[in-house]
Protein backbone atom coordinates (compact mmCIF):
# COMPACT_ATOMS: atom_id res chain seq x y z
CA UNK A 1 0.00 0.00 0.00
CA UNK A 2 2.93 2.34 0.62
CA UNK A 3 3.93 1.94 -3.01
CA UNK A 4 0.41 2.78 -4.21
CA UNK A 5 0.26 5.88 -2.01
CA UNK A 6 3.69 7.01 -3.19
CA UNK A 7 2.61 6.44 -6.81
CA UNK A 8 -0.51 8.57 -6.22
CA UNK A 9 1.74 11.34 -4.90
CA UNK A 10 3.79 10.96 -8.08
CA UNK A 11 0.67 11.38 -10.20
CA UNK A 12 -0.20 14.51 -8.23
CA UNK A 13 3.15 15.95 -9.26
CA UNK A 14 3.11 14.86 -12.89
CA UNK A 15 -0.49 15.93 -13.54
CA UNK A 16 0.56 19.53 -13.00
CA UNK A 17 0.25 21.26 -16.42
CA UNK A 18 3.95 22.15 -16.53
CA UNK A 19 5.08 18.55 -15.97
CA UNK A 20 2.51 17.28 -18.45
CA UNK A 21 4.07 19.56 -21.05
CA UNK A 22 7.53 18.23 -20.17
CA UNK A 23 6.27 14.66 -20.55
CA UNK A 24 4.62 15.49 -23.88
CA UNK A 25 7.79 17.17 -25.11
CA UNK A 26 9.86 14.14 -24.13
CA UNK A 27 7.65 11.54 -25.81
CA UNK A 28 7.26 13.73 -28.91
CA UNK A 29 11.01 14.17 -29.34
CA UNK A 30 11.58 10.52 -28.48
CA UNK A 31 9.14 9.35 -31.12
CA UNK A 32 10.72 11.65 -33.70
CA UNK A 33 14.25 10.38 -33.02
CA UNK A 34 12.96 6.81 -32.94
CA UNK A 35 11.44 7.28 -36.39
CA UNK A 36 14.63 8.73 -37.89
CA UNK A 37 17.08 5.93 -38.78
CA UNK A 38 20.40 6.00 -36.98
CA UNK A 39 19.26 8.47 -34.30
CA UNK A 40 18.38 6.81 -31.02
CA UNK A 41 17.36 7.95 -27.55
CA UNK A 42 20.94 7.67 -26.25
CA UNK A 43 22.18 10.24 -28.77
CA UNK A 44 19.25 12.58 -28.11
CA UNK A 45 19.60 12.51 -24.33
CA UNK A 46 23.35 13.07 -24.66
CA UNK A 47 22.72 16.12 -26.87
CA UNK A 48 20.12 17.56 -24.50
CA UNK A 49 22.13 17.03 -21.31
CA UNK A 50 24.03 20.34 -21.48
CA UNK A 51 20.83 22.20 -22.41
CA UNK A 52 18.81 20.93 -19.43
CA UNK A 53 21.16 21.94 -16.62
CA UNK A 54 18.95 24.97 -15.92
CA UNK A 55 15.89 22.75 -15.44
CA UNK A 56 14.92 21.27 -12.11
CA UNK A 57 15.83 17.57 -11.72
CA UNK A 58 12.26 16.23 -11.83
CA UNK A 59 11.47 18.03 -15.07
CA UNK A 60 14.70 16.93 -16.76
CA UNK A 61 14.33 13.27 -15.74
CA UNK A 62 10.70 13.22 -16.94
CA UNK A 63 11.85 14.57 -20.32
CA UNK A 64 14.62 11.97 -20.61
CA UNK A 65 12.29 9.12 -19.63
CA UNK A 66 9.82 10.29 -22.27
CA UNK A 67 12.59 10.31 -24.88
CA UNK A 68 13.59 6.79 -23.84
CA UNK A 69 10.05 5.42 -24.11
CA UNK A 70 9.31 7.39 -27.26
CA UNK A 71 12.41 6.07 -28.97
CA UNK A 72 11.22 2.51 -28.31
CA UNK A 73 7.86 3.32 -29.90
CA UNK A 74 9.12 5.27 -32.90
CA UNK A 75 11.59 2.66 -34.10
CA UNK A 76 8.77 0.47 -35.39
CA UNK A 77 7.69 3.10 -37.97
CA UNK A 78 11.09 3.13 -39.64
CA UNK A 79 11.42 -0.64 -39.53
CA UNK A 80 8.00 -1.29 -41.04
CA UNK A 81 7.82 1.43 -43.71
CA UNK A 82 11.49 1.80 -44.63
CA UNK A 83 12.85 -1.67 -43.76
CA UNK A 84 15.59 0.18 -41.90
CA UNK A 85 15.84 -0.56 -38.17
CA UNK A 86 16.89 2.58 -36.32
CA UNK A 87 18.29 0.40 -33.53
CA UNK A 88 19.24 -3.25 -33.22
CA UNK A 89 16.15 -3.90 -31.07
CA UNK A 90 13.96 -3.15 -34.13
CA UNK A 91 15.57 -5.69 -36.45
CA UNK A 92 12.92 -8.34 -35.80
CA UNK A 93 10.15 -5.81 -36.41
CA UNK A 94 11.68 -5.06 -39.81
CA UNK A 95 11.80 -8.76 -40.70
CA UNK A 96 8.03 -9.23 -40.47
CA UNK A 97 6.66 -5.67 -40.47
CA UNK A 98 8.16 -4.65 -43.77
CA UNK A 99 6.78 -7.79 -45.44
CA UNK A 100 3.32 -6.81 -44.16
CA UNK A 101 3.79 -3.27 -45.49
CA UNK A 102 4.78 -4.53 -48.94
CA UNK A 103 1.67 -6.70 -48.94
CA UNK A 104 -0.53 -3.67 -48.23
CA UNK A 105 -0.81 -4.39 -44.49
CA UNK A 106 1.52 -1.65 -43.26
CA UNK A 107 -1.27 0.02 -41.28
CA UNK A 108 -2.02 -3.21 -39.42
CA UNK A 109 1.68 -3.68 -38.63
CA UNK A 110 1.97 -0.13 -37.29
CA UNK A 111 -1.19 -0.52 -35.24
CA UNK A 112 -0.23 -3.81 -33.61
CA UNK A 113 3.24 -2.38 -32.85
CA UNK A 114 1.81 0.76 -31.24
CA UNK A 115 -0.93 -0.99 -29.25
CA UNK A 116 1.42 -3.78 -28.22
CA UNK A 117 3.96 -1.22 -27.06
CA UNK A 118 1.26 0.49 -25.00
CA UNK A 119 0.01 -2.74 -23.42
CA UNK A 120 3.46 -4.11 -22.62
CA UNK A 121 4.82 -0.75 -21.51
CA UNK A 122 1.91 -0.29 -19.10
CA UNK A 123 2.23 -3.82 -17.67
CA UNK A 124 5.99 -3.43 -17.29
CA UNK A 125 5.56 -0.09 -15.55
CA UNK A 126 3.19 -1.75 -13.08
CA UNK A 127 5.88 -4.37 -12.46
CA UNK A 128 8.47 -1.61 -12.03
CA UNK A 129 6.21 0.03 -9.43
CA UNK A 130 6.27 -3.03 -7.17
CA UNK A 131 9.61 -4.65 -8.02
CA UNK A 132 11.87 -1.59 -7.68
CA UNK A 133 11.06 -0.86 -4.00
CA UNK A 134 11.62 -4.53 -3.13
CA UNK A 135 15.01 -4.58 -4.85
CA UNK A 136 15.95 -1.30 -3.14
CA UNK A 137 15.13 -2.75 0.30
CA UNK A 138 17.31 -5.77 -0.45
CA UNK A 139 20.14 -3.62 -1.79
CA UNK A 140 20.36 -1.56 1.42
CA UNK A 141 21.74 -4.65 3.17
CA UNK A 142 24.66 -5.03 0.73
CA UNK A 143 28.21 -4.18 1.79
CA UNK A 144 31.15 -2.68 -0.10
CA UNK A 145 32.44 -6.00 -1.57
CA UNK A 146 28.88 -6.81 -2.68
CA UNK A 147 28.61 -3.59 -4.66
CA UNK A 148 32.03 -4.15 -6.17
CA UNK A 149 30.90 -7.62 -7.22
CA UNK A 150 27.78 -6.14 -8.84
CA UNK A 151 29.89 -3.71 -10.82
CA UNK A 152 32.21 -6.50 -11.96
CA UNK A 153 29.13 -8.38 -13.13
CA UNK A 154 28.03 -5.28 -15.05
CA UNK A 155 31.50 -4.84 -16.58
CA UNK A 156 31.82 -8.43 -17.76
CA UNK A 157 28.28 -8.92 -19.01
CA UNK A 158 27.89 -5.54 -20.70
CA UNK A 159 31.34 -5.80 -22.27
CA UNK A 160 30.77 -9.36 -23.45
CA UNK A 161 27.13 -9.18 -24.54
CA UNK A 162 26.78 -5.73 -26.09
CA UNK A 163 28.01 -6.15 -29.62
CA UNK A 164 28.69 -9.15 -31.81
CA UNK A 165 32.22 -9.83 -30.57
CA UNK A 166 33.26 -10.50 -26.97
CA UNK A 167 36.90 -9.30 -27.39
CA UNK A 168 35.76 -6.09 -29.07
CA UNK A 169 33.21 -5.45 -26.34
CA UNK A 170 35.82 -5.93 -23.63
CA UNK A 171 38.25 -3.69 -25.53
CA UNK A 172 35.63 -0.95 -25.63
CA UNK A 173 34.99 -1.43 -21.91
CA UNK A 174 38.72 -1.17 -21.17
CA UNK A 175 38.97 2.12 -23.06
CA UNK A 176 36.08 3.47 -21.01
CA UNK A 177 37.74 2.36 -17.77
CA UNK A 178 40.91 4.17 -18.80
CA UNK A 179 39.03 7.41 -19.54
CA UNK A 180 37.35 7.13 -16.15
CA UNK A 181 40.78 7.13 -14.44
CA UNK A 182 41.90 10.38 -16.06
CA UNK A 183 42.06 13.21 -13.52
CA UNK A 184 43.09 13.55 -9.89
CA UNK A 185 43.27 10.55 -7.58
CA UNK A 186 40.86 11.27 -4.73
CA UNK A 187 42.96 9.28 -2.25
CA UNK A 188 46.49 10.55 -2.96
CA UNK A 189 45.71 13.85 -4.68
CA UNK A 190 48.05 13.00 -7.54
CA UNK A 191 47.11 13.57 -11.17
CA UNK A 192 46.69 10.51 -13.39
CA UNK A 193 46.97 10.35 -17.18
CA UNK A 194 46.51 14.11 -17.58
CA UNK A 195 49.68 14.46 -19.75
CA UNK A 196 50.33 17.85 -18.15
CA UNK A 197 47.06 19.37 -19.40
CA UNK A 198 45.54 21.42 -16.54
CA UNK A 199 42.02 21.10 -17.98
CA UNK A 200 42.17 17.33 -17.44
CA UNK A 201 42.92 17.60 -13.72
CA UNK A 202 39.21 17.31 -12.91
CA UNK A 203 38.79 14.41 -15.32
CA UNK A 204 37.03 14.10 -18.66
CA UNK A 205 33.38 15.08 -18.53
CA UNK A 206 31.15 12.10 -19.24
CA UNK A 207 28.81 14.34 -21.24
CA UNK A 208 31.61 15.16 -23.68
CA UNK A 209 32.33 11.47 -24.18
CA UNK A 210 28.64 10.59 -24.55
CA UNK A 211 27.99 13.34 -27.11
CA UNK A 212 31.19 12.48 -28.95
CA UNK A 213 30.35 8.78 -29.22
CA UNK A 214 26.61 8.90 -29.83
CA UNK A 215 26.29 12.15 -31.78
CA UNK A 216 29.55 13.06 -33.50
CA UNK A 217 30.72 9.49 -34.10
CA UNK A 218 27.28 8.40 -35.31
CA UNK A 219 26.92 11.42 -37.61
CA UNK A 220 30.31 10.79 -39.18
CA UNK A 221 29.54 7.11 -39.63
CA UNK A 222 26.14 7.77 -41.20
CA UNK A 223 27.64 10.41 -43.47
CA UNK A 224 30.27 7.96 -44.66
CA UNK A 225 27.61 5.42 -45.65
CA UNK A 226 24.82 7.70 -46.80
CA UNK A 227 22.90 6.65 -49.88
CA UNK A 228 22.20 9.09 -52.67
CA UNK A 229 18.81 9.65 -54.23
CA UNK A 230 15.32 9.78 -52.73
CA UNK A 231 14.30 7.60 -49.80
CA UNK A 232 11.56 5.13 -50.70
CA UNK A 233 8.92 4.94 -47.99
CA UNK A 234 6.00 2.53 -48.33
CA UNK A 235 2.78 4.57 -48.13
CA UNK A 236 0.23 3.88 -45.40
CA UNK A 237 -3.41 3.44 -46.23
CA UNK A 238 -5.76 6.03 -44.74
CA UNK A 239 -8.55 5.42 -42.27
CA UNK A 240 -6.54 4.32 -39.21
CA UNK A 241 -9.67 3.28 -37.28
CA UNK A 242 -9.99 0.26 -39.52
CA UNK A 243 -6.34 -0.69 -39.57
CA UNK A 244 -6.71 -3.87 -37.52
CA UNK A 245 -9.33 -6.48 -38.40
CA UNK A 246 -10.92 -8.78 -35.87
CA UNK A 247 -8.54 -11.56 -36.86
CA UNK A 248 -5.58 -9.24 -36.28
CA UNK A 249 -6.75 -8.51 -32.74
CA UNK A 250 -7.24 -12.22 -32.07
CA UNK A 251 -3.74 -13.05 -33.30
CA UNK A 252 -2.04 -10.14 -31.50
CA UNK A 253 -3.28 -10.01 -27.92
CA UNK A 254 -1.48 -13.14 -26.73
CA UNK A 255 1.88 -12.09 -28.28
CA UNK A 256 1.46 -8.72 -26.55
CA UNK A 257 1.16 -10.40 -23.16
CA UNK A 258 3.91 -12.91 -23.84
CA UNK A 259 6.19 -10.13 -25.07
CA UNK A 260 5.61 -8.19 -21.84
CA UNK A 261 6.36 -11.32 -19.80
CA UNK A 262 9.61 -11.90 -21.70
CA UNK A 263 10.80 -8.31 -22.02
CA UNK A 264 10.58 -7.07 -18.44
CA UNK A 265 12.70 -9.75 -16.69
CA UNK A 266 15.27 -9.78 -19.52
CA UNK A 267 15.55 -5.99 -19.23
CA UNK A 268 16.33 -6.18 -15.51
CA UNK A 269 19.51 -8.19 -16.03
CA UNK A 270 22.65 -7.09 -17.90
CA UNK A 271 22.21 -9.60 -20.70
CA UNK A 272 21.62 -7.51 -23.79
CA UNK A 273 18.47 -5.58 -22.85
CA UNK A 274 15.81 -5.10 -25.50
CA UNK A 275 17.89 -6.74 -28.25
CA UNK A 276 17.80 -10.15 -26.60
CA UNK A 277 14.18 -9.72 -25.47
CA UNK A 278 12.92 -9.10 -29.02
CA UNK A 279 14.67 -12.15 -30.46
CA UNK A 280 13.43 -14.33 -27.61
CA UNK A 281 9.88 -13.10 -28.19
CA UNK A 282 10.14 -13.76 -31.91
CA UNK A 283 11.45 -17.27 -31.28
CA UNK A 284 8.62 -17.92 -28.81
CA UNK A 285 5.93 -16.75 -31.22
CA UNK A 286 7.36 -18.81 -34.05
CA UNK A 287 7.50 -21.91 -31.85
CA UNK A 288 3.96 -21.44 -30.49
CA UNK A 289 2.35 -20.71 -33.85
CA UNK A 290 0.30 -23.42 -35.52
CA UNK A 291 1.53 -25.22 -38.58
CA UNK A 292 -0.24 -22.92 -41.03
CA UNK A 293 0.65 -19.73 -39.16
CA UNK A 294 4.28 -20.81 -38.88
CA UNK A 295 4.55 -20.78 -42.66
CA UNK A 296 3.77 -17.03 -42.61
CA UNK A 297 6.86 -16.21 -40.57
CA UNK A 298 9.41 -14.53 -42.78
CA UNK A 299 6.59 -13.50 -45.12
CA UNK A 300 4.68 -11.05 -42.89
CA UNK A 301 3.28 -12.72 -39.76
CA UNK A 302 1.57 -10.20 -37.51
CA UNK A 303 2.64 -12.19 -34.42
CA UNK A 304 6.25 -11.48 -35.42
CA UNK A 305 5.56 -7.77 -35.04
CA UNK A 306 3.26 -7.81 -32.01
CA UNK A 307 5.44 -9.94 -29.72
CA UNK A 308 8.86 -8.35 -30.32
CA UNK A 309 7.51 -4.79 -30.15
CA UNK A 310 5.83 -5.61 -26.83
CA UNK A 311 9.05 -7.17 -25.54
CA UNK A 312 11.02 -4.14 -26.72
CA UNK A 313 9.00 -1.69 -24.63
CA UNK A 314 8.68 -3.99 -21.62
CA UNK A 315 12.46 -4.32 -21.55
CA UNK A 316 12.75 -0.52 -21.42
CA UNK A 317 10.93 -0.55 -18.07
CA UNK A 318 12.99 -3.49 -16.87
CA UNK A 319 16.22 -1.59 -17.54
CA UNK A 320 15.10 1.07 -15.04
CA UNK A 321 15.04 -1.44 -12.16
CA UNK A 322 18.84 -1.93 -11.80
CA UNK A 323 19.40 1.70 -12.80
CA UNK A 324 17.22 3.20 -10.05
CA UNK A 325 17.84 0.64 -7.29
CA UNK A 326 21.50 -0.29 -7.81
CA UNK A 327 22.85 2.52 -9.96
CA UNK A 328 23.84 -0.01 -12.64
CA UNK A 329 23.16 0.89 -16.29
CA UNK A 330 22.68 -2.14 -18.56
CA UNK A 331 22.15 -0.27 -21.85
CA UNK A 332 23.65 2.77 -23.54
CA UNK A 333 20.55 4.88 -22.92
CA UNK A 334 20.45 3.86 -19.25
CA UNK A 335 24.10 4.94 -18.95
CA UNK A 336 23.25 8.39 -20.31
CA UNK A 337 20.26 8.69 -17.95
CA UNK A 338 22.62 7.81 -15.08
CA UNK A 339 24.83 10.70 -16.17
CA UNK A 340 21.74 12.94 -16.09
CA UNK A 341 21.09 11.94 -12.47
CA UNK A 342 24.71 12.55 -11.53
CA UNK A 343 24.70 15.98 -13.17
CA UNK A 344 22.18 16.99 -10.49
CA UNK A 345 24.33 15.42 -7.73
CA UNK A 346 21.83 12.55 -7.43
CA UNK A 347 23.28 9.04 -7.27
CA UNK A 348 20.83 6.24 -8.17
CA UNK A 349 21.05 3.33 -5.77
CA UNK A 350 19.30 1.66 -2.87
CA UNK A 351 18.86 4.97 -1.00
CA UNK A 352 17.43 6.85 -3.96
CA UNK A 353 13.84 6.05 -2.98
CA UNK A 354 14.58 7.23 0.55
CA UNK A 355 16.48 10.40 -0.32
CA UNK A 356 14.54 11.40 -3.46
CA UNK A 357 11.09 9.75 -3.20
CA UNK A 358 9.26 12.60 -4.93
CA UNK A 359 11.59 12.41 -7.94
CA UNK A 360 11.41 8.61 -8.27
CA UNK A 361 7.64 8.34 -8.04
CA UNK A 362 7.09 11.31 -10.32
CA UNK A 363 9.30 9.49 -12.84
CA UNK A 364 7.29 6.26 -12.50
CA UNK A 365 3.99 8.14 -12.79
CA UNK A 366 5.26 9.92 -15.91
CA UNK A 367 5.84 6.52 -17.53
CA UNK A 368 2.14 5.67 -17.17
CA UNK A 369 1.09 9.01 -18.63
CA UNK A 370 3.76 8.87 -21.33
CA UNK A 371 2.43 5.51 -22.51
CA UNK A 372 -1.00 7.03 -23.11
CA UNK A 373 0.52 10.03 -24.89
CA UNK A 374 2.60 7.75 -27.10
CA UNK A 375 -0.43 5.71 -28.16
CA UNK A 376 -2.11 8.92 -29.30
CA UNK A 377 1.00 10.11 -31.10
CA UNK A 378 1.69 6.81 -32.86
CA UNK A 379 -1.75 5.95 -34.25
CA UNK A 380 -3.52 9.05 -35.63
CA UNK A 381 -0.32 10.97 -36.37
CA UNK A 382 1.55 8.25 -38.23
CA UNK A 383 1.26 10.27 -41.46
CA UNK A 384 3.29 13.04 -39.86
CA UNK A 385 6.01 10.62 -38.79
CA UNK A 386 6.20 9.29 -42.34
CA UNK A 387 6.95 12.85 -43.52
CA UNK A 388 9.70 13.11 -40.91
CA UNK A 389 11.46 10.29 -42.75
CA UNK A 390 11.84 12.62 -45.75
CA UNK A 391 14.10 15.11 -43.91
CA UNK A 392 17.38 15.33 -45.87
CA UNK A 393 20.01 13.48 -43.90
CA UNK A 394 22.79 16.02 -44.54
CA UNK A 395 20.73 18.79 -42.91
CA UNK A 396 19.81 16.52 -40.02
CA UNK A 397 23.32 15.41 -39.11
CA UNK A 398 24.82 18.85 -39.68
CA UNK A 399 22.42 20.12 -37.02
CA UNK A 400 23.45 17.28 -34.70
CA UNK A 401 27.13 18.20 -35.06
CA UNK A 402 26.35 21.86 -34.39
CA UNK A 403 24.30 21.18 -31.25
CA UNK A 404 26.88 18.70 -30.02
CA UNK A 405 29.69 21.25 -30.32
CA UNK A 406 27.66 24.03 -28.68
CA UNK A 407 26.56 21.76 -25.83
CA UNK A 408 30.09 20.55 -25.10
CA UNK A 409 31.48 24.09 -25.14
CA UNK A 410 28.71 25.27 -22.80
CA UNK A 411 29.74 22.75 -20.12
CA UNK A 412 32.83 24.69 -19.00
CA UNK A 413 33.20 27.28 -21.79
CA UNK A 414 36.50 25.65 -22.63
CA UNK A 415 37.85 24.97 -26.15
CA UNK A 416 39.56 21.87 -24.70
CA UNK A 417 36.14 20.24 -24.31
CA UNK A 418 35.40 20.85 -27.99
CA UNK A 419 38.77 19.34 -28.93
CA UNK A 420 38.01 16.31 -26.74
CA UNK A 421 34.61 16.08 -28.41
CA UNK A 422 36.24 15.87 -31.84
CA UNK A 423 38.77 13.27 -30.70
CA UNK A 424 36.13 11.11 -29.02
CA UNK A 425 33.87 11.52 -32.05
CA UNK A 426 36.64 10.28 -34.36
CA UNK A 427 37.24 7.36 -32.00
CA UNK A 428 33.50 6.62 -32.05
CA UNK A 429 33.51 6.68 -35.84
CA UNK A 430 36.39 4.23 -36.00
CA UNK A 431 34.73 1.98 -33.44
CA UNK A 432 31.52 1.90 -35.45
CA UNK A 433 33.49 1.39 -38.66
CA UNK A 434 35.29 -1.69 -37.34
CA UNK A 435 32.46 -3.17 -35.26
CA UNK A 436 33.41 -2.11 -31.73
CA UNK A 437 30.33 -1.36 -29.59
CA UNK A 438 30.33 2.08 -27.98
CA UNK A 439 27.94 1.34 -25.09
CA UNK A 440 30.53 -0.63 -23.00
CA UNK A 441 32.88 2.33 -23.27
CA UNK A 442 30.32 4.68 -21.69
CA UNK A 443 29.38 2.13 -19.02
CA UNK A 444 33.05 1.59 -18.19
CA UNK A 445 33.73 5.31 -17.88
CA UNK A 446 30.74 5.84 -15.56
CA UNK A 447 31.11 2.77 -13.37
CA UNK A 448 34.92 2.64 -13.38
CA UNK A 449 35.51 5.36 -10.76
CA UNK A 450 32.63 4.00 -8.67
CA UNK A 451 34.08 0.48 -8.76
CA UNK A 452 37.53 1.82 -7.83
CA UNK A 453 36.02 3.61 -4.83
CA UNK A 454 34.18 0.45 -3.67
CA UNK A 455 37.33 -1.64 -4.11
CA UNK A 456 39.46 0.74 -2.07
CA UNK A 457 36.88 0.88 0.70
CA UNK A 458 36.71 -2.91 0.81
CA UNK A 459 40.49 -3.25 1.00
CA UNK A 460 40.65 -0.56 3.67
CA UNK A 461 38.08 -2.41 5.79
CA UNK A 462 39.88 -5.75 5.36
CA UNK A 463 43.36 -4.21 5.72
CA UNK A 464 44.36 -5.46 2.28
CA UNK A 465 42.92 -8.97 2.55
CA UNK A 466 41.73 -9.84 -0.98
CA UNK A 467 39.67 -12.79 0.26
CA UNK A 468 37.29 -10.27 1.80
CA UNK A 469 36.04 -9.52 -1.72
CA UNK A 470 34.67 -13.04 -2.26
CA UNK A 471 33.77 -14.30 1.22
CA UNK A 472 30.46 -12.45 1.31
CA UNK A 473 27.63 -14.84 0.28
CA UNK A 474 26.14 -12.28 -2.10
CA UNK A 475 29.51 -11.53 -3.73
CA UNK A 476 30.22 -15.24 -4.17
CA UNK A 477 26.82 -15.73 -5.81
CA UNK A 478 27.42 -12.69 -8.04
CA UNK A 479 30.73 -14.02 -9.30
CA UNK A 480 29.18 -17.42 -9.93
CA UNK A 481 26.35 -15.71 -11.80
CA UNK A 482 28.86 -14.15 -14.18
CA UNK A 483 29.61 -17.55 -15.70
CA UNK A 484 25.91 -18.39 -15.96
CA UNK A 485 24.99 -15.07 -17.57
CA UNK A 486 27.89 -15.26 -20.02
CA UNK A 487 26.99 -18.78 -21.13
CA UNK A 488 23.31 -17.86 -21.42
CA UNK A 489 24.14 -14.63 -23.26
CA UNK A 490 26.39 -16.35 -25.78
CA UNK A 491 23.68 -18.96 -26.37
CA UNK A 492 21.11 -16.18 -26.91
CA UNK A 493 23.40 -14.46 -29.39
CA UNK A 494 23.68 -17.69 -31.35
CA UNK A 495 19.89 -17.96 -31.31
CA UNK A 496 19.70 -14.46 -32.76
CA UNK A 497 21.98 -15.37 -35.65
CA UNK A 498 20.07 -18.60 -36.22
CA UNK A 499 16.78 -16.72 -36.39
CA UNK A 500 18.23 -14.27 -38.88
CA UNK A 501 19.25 -17.18 -41.10
CA UNK A 502 15.76 -18.68 -40.86
CA UNK A 503 14.26 -15.61 -42.50
CA UNK A 504 17.08 -15.29 -45.04
CA UNK A 505 14.75 -16.45 -47.83
CA UNK A 506 13.17 -12.97 -47.85
CA UNK A 507 14.71 -9.54 -48.20
CA UNK A 508 17.02 -8.74 -45.30
CA UNK A 509 16.44 -5.42 -43.48
CA UNK A 510 18.96 -2.74 -44.31
CA UNK A 511 21.20 -1.33 -41.60
CA UNK A 512 19.74 1.79 -40.01
CA UNK A 513 22.82 3.87 -40.63
CA UNK A 514 22.53 3.47 -44.37
CA UNK A 515 19.39 5.55 -44.67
Amino acid sequence: MDNVQALMDGFTTVLHPVYLLYALFGVFIGTAVGVLPGIGPAMTIALLLPLTYSMEPTAAIIVFAGIYYGGMYGGSTTSILLNTPGESASIVTALEGNKMARAGRGAAALATAAIGSFVAGSLATVALTFVAPFVARMAVQLGEPDYFALMVVAFITVGALLGSSVPRGLASLSLGLFLGLVGTDTLTGQQRFTFGVPNLADGIDVVVVAVGLFAVGEALYVGSRMRHGPIEVIPVEKGWRGWMRRDDWRRSWKPWLRGAGIGFPVGTIPAGGADVATFLSYAAERRLAGKERRKQFGKGAIEGVAGPEAANNAAASGVLVPLLTLGLPTTATAAIILVAFQSYAIQPGPLLMVNEPALVWALVASLYIGNVMLLVLNLPLVGMWVKVLQIPRHYLYAGILLFGALGSYALNFSPVDVLLLVLVGLAGFMMRRYGYPVAPMVVGMILGPMAEDRLRRSLAISQGDLSYLVTSPFAAIAYAAIAVVLVAGIWLRRRERALEKVVADGERPRAGVQA
